[in-house]
């Protein structure tokens, strides 16, 4: 028998936003994460130690981002990219979660405020991505952070993005001790439009819509962040076409059953494992996309954050 949607998810669907790609624009996409991010005000933030923004150095410049910092230094530090389809998000509207983050792992978190698509297509955001965890390398001690246990993470896009950072760290530095993964997206070629490559991950024509995450805004958000359709066929972009999955750090990956992008991340697990990279897998069969956000709502996705985070942790300290 199949799971069953969790009913507290489903009580809050029709107030979810980015629910007709044929309307959107980046201006609206961004205003509609920025409103959801602001209907929770009234539920008090979790507080680290400290919180505070700062600068660091990107590819082709400064970039916006956000210290979070726990009590005990140095303590590991994880670099966290946030989720939006690369588009919409920023710091803002993941503020809640990178703070969730650095208090239950007990890290320093430095989130990053990449460069987003349509102004700054692929590969603009990973290359912002990649500069940014090199930065934190050559800062760590002024970061309060641990030079051993240094970890990415991201949601959505921003997992994308945090395992083609793992990949490009592994060949080219810095060390990483861990990687996060939630619900990433992990294979663009064909811009999700298709059919072939759409057939690949049965999770795409099943969760198409209804389910937060449709396959149309999907397809809206990798149309802005890539160009041309080679584009989808590079590693940087889709992290399970990378030739050689070998000597990554060991991940935490998570899918979410009612979510398109479920099955790709499942695929990456399965690729990872195959190539002899620990992983733990942590699947929530009756959520959607997105609920690293949603725990106020259903303690179904209350309860699958704090397990992914603390299979992080443990993650992270056995990878120093």
């Amino acid at each position: 028998m199949s799971p069953r949607l969790d009913a507290d998810i489903a009580q809050i669907l029709p107030k979810l936003p980015l629910r007709d790609a044929a309307s959107l624009t980046p201006e609206s996409a961004r205003a509609q994460l920025l409103a959801l991010a602001a209907s929770r005000s009234d539920l008090p933030l979790p507080q680290p130690a400290s919180v505070a923004d700062v600068t660091v150095a990107g590819a082709a410049g400064p970039l916006r981002a956000r210290l979070y910092r726990p009590e005990r230094r140095p303590a590991p530090t994880v670099v966290y990219f946030h989720g939006g389809g690369w588009v919409a998000g920023d710091l803002d509207t993941h503020d809640r979660a990178a703070r969730t983050l650095a208090i239950e792992t007990e890290t320093v978190v430095l989130s990053v405020d990449y460069r987003r698509p349509p102004e700054t297509r692929f590969p603009g955001a990973f290359e912002d991505c990649l500069a940014a965890t090199r930065w934190a390398a050559a800062h760590i001690a002024e970061l309060g952070g641990d030079r051993l246990a240094l970890g990415v993470a991201g949601d959505s896009a921003g997992g994308n993005l945090a395992a083609a950072v793992a990949q490009a760290c592994r060949d080219g530095g810095p060390r990483l001790a861990a990687q996060m993964l939630v619900y990433p997206a992990t294979d663009l070629a064909g811009h999700l439009h298709d059919a072939a490559e759409n057939a690949k991950y049965p999770s795409r024509a099943e969760n198409a819509s209804g389910y937060f995450l449709t396959l149309d805004v999907m397809q809206w958000f990798t149309d802005h962040y890539l160009g041309p359709a080679s584009d989808g066929l590079d590693p940087r972009a889709s992290p399970l076409r990378a030739a050689d999955l070998r000597g990554l750090p060991p991940a935490v990956v998570a899918t979410a059953g009612f979510d398109p992008l479920r099955d790709e991340g499942e695929a990456y697990t399965k690729a990872l494992e195959g190539a002899g990279v620990p992983v733990v897998y942590i699947a929530a069969p009756t959520l959607i996309h997105g609920f690293i956000g949603m725990g106020a709502a259903s303690p179904a996705a209350a309860e699958a954050g704090r397990r992914i985070r603390a299979a992080f942790k443990t993650m992270l300290a056995s990878g120093r």
